[in-house]
């Protein structure tokens, strides 16, 4: 018996199972699962000289919902002031680092990931974005062993108004 029609019938198995496999990934993606979505990519703008800031980077990158972390890009900035007021951060919810979604929101702060995740399945009507003003004790970014100080998750409104969208008040609500 010749091998090319086994060789053909084999060919034509893996071509089969491929596209199968290719299509099953096409309706992963399209689902939104498998592949980290547009909301989940932040720049994160920084001082060069923040630690604190490179460990909430961290956090983002470890912790989310869905338990892929955030993809982020960081951005070193030397005149941050400038940077937050362009993006409508007034100085009372300032904070150290900024971060801006693909869709313009803006995560001042040691805001926890899984915050932020909440923040971008809901996108609060009026919203530009959250931030956890200041560098609370135990926040992500900020962790001293057991020391904790409870504080809010702002939500920052377009009209410079600022609400309570969380409220964190044991250290192992931000995880």
């Amino acid at each position: 018996m010749s091998t090319k029609p086994l060789l053909r019938i084999s060919l034509l198995v893996v071509a089969a199972f491929s596209l199968e496999a290719f299509s099953e990934s096409e309706k992963l993606v399209a689902s939104g699962g498998g592949e980290i979505s547009e909301s989940t990519l932040l720049d994160v703008y920084k001082s060069p000289t923040c630690r604190c800031c490179s460990k909430w980077i961290t956090h983002l990158k470890s912790h989310n919902p869905q338990g892929q972390g955030f993809k982020v890009q960081a951005h070193n900035k030397s005149n941050m002031p400038a940077l937050k007021a362009e993006r409508g951060i007034a100085p009372r919810h300032q904070s150290c680092h900024t971060g801006v979604s693909k869709e313009g929101y803006v995560f001042e702060g040691h805001i926890p990931a899984r915050i932020i995740q909440q923040f971008l399945s809901e996108k609060p009507e009026g919203a530009i974005g959250l931030a956890v003003p200041g560098m609370p004790k135990g926040s992500p970014g900020m962790e001293m062993g057991a020391m904790f100080s409870p504080y809010n998750v702002l939500l920052l409104k377009a009209d410079g108004s600022s609400t309570i969208y969380a409220q964190i008040t044991q250290q192992q609500e931000q995880y």
